[in-house]
């Protein structure tokens, strides 16, 4: 970055406040500027393309195309791109997916301003940003098992209140089999039971609701 260059940033999320937030706190610093502010993910990958933006702060769950999805057609068409992540989820899975999506940094929404200031600097410098408590997330999920697709599969319509025979009407497979599936999901998320299992899904950010 050229000396007395402002970082030019394009912030990216579908909800006015959050952008008139972010937008009040890059412009109390003298060395970045919002240069476009887009609505949805698609939105973001069009006007990168035409600004060519220093960073790009996503939010990681919008309309039309997420802000992975987003991130990673950025990065597509170009590499060096920088995306900071900007979310209200802390699950492990949304941090994962944001990572390999090609972002460099992930922050929370609930950041304050000097929390969020050094994160674009970091990002914007091409250095990779993870809050302590992200980070911590993070590390204390390591040790979970991952769930099969078909066990994501049974997952998602627990959360939608289906009964075991429900379910198994559902993918055409007996209700002995769905309690196999289910006593396995409890095991790898390590819960006692199906609510448990949804919460704690939930939270990690395995599943959506």
């Amino acid at each position: 970055m050229k000396e007395n260059r402002k970082i030019r940033i394009l912030i990216a999320d579908d909800h006015y406040i959050v952008r008139i937030g972010v937008v009040a706190v890059v412009n109390t610093q003298s060395d970045m500027e919002i240069v476009a502010e887009a609505e949805d993910g698609s939105q973001s990958v069009e006007l990168f393309e035409k600004l060519k933006p220093d960073l790009v702060l996503m939010d990681s769950r919008m309309a039309v195309k997420t802000g992975i999805q987003a991130t990673v057609e950025i990065r597509r068409r170009d590499p060096n791109a920088r995306v900071l992540i900007l979310s209200a989820f802390d699950g492990d899975q949304d941090i994962r997916r944001a990572f390999e999506a090609g972002a460099q940094g992930y922050v929370l929404k609930s950041a304050t301003r000097e929390q969020l200031i050094p994160a674009l600097r970091a990002v914007a410098a091409g250095e990779r940003w993870m809050p302590k408590e992200v980070a911590h997330r993070l590390s204390a999920h390591n040790s979970f098992e991952a769930l099969t697709p078909r066990e994501l599969e049974v997952l998602n319509e627990v959360a939608k209140g289906l009964a075991n025979k429900q379910i198994a009407e559902v993918f055409g497979i007996s209700e002995h089999t769905v309690k196999g599936h289910l006593k396995i999901i409890l095991a790898k998320l390590r819960v006692a039971d199906r609510t448990e299992a949804v919460r704690v899904a939930v939270q990690r950010g395995i599943i959506q609701l």
